[in-house]
């Protein structure tokens, strides 16, 4: 597990690009629980971070794709192969990821 960031960097349900390990990731904090994707959508390879967090995930900006933050499938197209979601923990008001370790 790397240390990203603390929990207080991030804004509610407001994505946030990182580098973790040289693997671009979008993290999503969702109240006291964080999220932690691959950064780049599956269909068109842009930035996830730059996109809109919704009920139904984050939105890929360019064609509107959205991903489930708890299993980076998409659950709208055009995309349809889901994203890496990557392990988080949160240890004493700071974010750690681990991107050797994909819950999907």
């Amino acid at each position: 597990m790397i240390r990203v960031c603390a929990l207080s960097d991030l804004d509610d349900r407001k994505p946030f690009g990182a580098e973790v390990d040289d693997v671009d990731v979008v993290l999503v904090r969702d109240g006291e629980r964080v999220h932690a994707l691959q950064d780049l959508c599956s269909h068109a390879a842009v930035s996830l971070s730059e996109g809109e967090v919704s009920r139904k995930g984050i939105e890929c900006w360019l064609h509107g794709s959205c991903f489930d933050l708890e299993t980076g499938k998409p659950n709208s197209l055009p995309a349809t192969d889901p994203v890496d979601v990557y392990a988080v923990d949160i240890r004493d008001g700071d974010v750690f990821v681990d991107v050797t370790v994909t819950t999907n």
